[in-house]
C-alpha cells in the first residue's frame, strides 16, 4: 500500500513540478521526476535538519525537490 501511496504521491509532485517549470512530461516521466524529487528534497531538507511530518509538508518538499531535479537535469542535458 506505502508503495502505490509513493507512485500517487510522486506523479502529483512532478505534475506539479513540471506545471511550475513548465516542462512538458508525460505520465511516467512526472512519477520519476516526484519520486527522486521528494527524495532529493527529504535528503536536503534532513541535512539543515528539518522533518516534514505532514502530507502539505510532504508535497512541498517534493514539489521543491522536483524543481530543482528538473533545474538540474536542464542544466545537464541542455
Amino acid at each position: 500500500m506505502r508503495l502505490i501511496f509513493s507512485i500517487i504521491f510522486g506523479a502529483l509532485a512532478g505534475w506539479i513540478a513540471s506545471k511550475i517549470m513548465k516542462s512538458e512530461n508525460n505520465w511516467i516521466l512526472n512519477i520519476i521526476v516526484g519520486v527522486v524529487g521528494g527524495f532529493l528534497g527529504g535528503f536536503l531538507l534532513s541535512l539543515i535538519g528539518f522533518h516534514a511530518d505532514s502530507i502539505f509538508a510532504n508535497l512541498i518538499v517534493s514539489v521543491s525537490g522536483a524543481c530543482l531535479f528538473i533545474y538540474i537535469a536542464r542544466k545537464f542535458f541542455h
